[in-house]
């Protein structure tokens, strides 16, 4: 069984170690350099009035997948940008569509407008996994440099909550 519910300063040791081996893996994340304990728990107090946090997790409180939800520069003040990371091994057990209904909910209890996911447009399960969320393209950037200097295309798609 997956349960659902916002995630804590408790969680961020089993999240960095989820989103670790993805970034180790490569191929489907922005992120190029490890994450820790502590880069977590910074990315949660950047502004948590307007953002929302919530973990996946199995009987036992493995930690499945997380997802947050926060202001960008990039994005006018009534959207929100939105990542998802679902541990390795774990993908079409419906972890992120639960995670997604949660973050949806909070999105709109934030007050905001719509959401937006930024992919790497190489990253084929990601594109096809906010697809099936309703989400919809808006915008290509092409030859985005990542932290390690590698240029990939990303794409812009768009949840409208009204």
């Amino acid at each position: 069984m997956i349960t659902i519910r916002r995630a804590g300063t408790l969680d961020a040791r089993q999240m960095a170690e989820l989103l670790d081996a993805i970034i180790q893996k490569g191929g489907t994340t922005a992120h190029t350099t490890p994450v820790t304990r502590a880069t977590i728990l910074e990315w949660m107090g950047r502004d948590p009035d307007k953002s929302a946090w919530h973990v996946a997790e199995d009987d036992t409180g493995n930690i499945l997948g997380f997802q947050f939800l926060e202001p960008h520069l990039d994005l006018p003040p009534e959207a929100c940008d939105i990542a998802s990371f679902v541990r390795l091994g774990k993908t079409g057990l419906g972890v992120g569509s639960k995670l997604f209904e949660a973050s949806r909910l909070a999105a709109k209890s934030l007050g905001y407008q719509w959401i937006n996911a930024t992919i790497r447009a190489d990253n084929g399960g990601g594109l096809a996994y906010y697809q099936s969320r309703g989400f919809e393209d808006y915008a290509h950037h092409p030859q985005q440099r990542l932290g390690n200097g590698a240029l990939v295309d990303k794409v812009s798609k768009r949840y409208d909550l009204t």
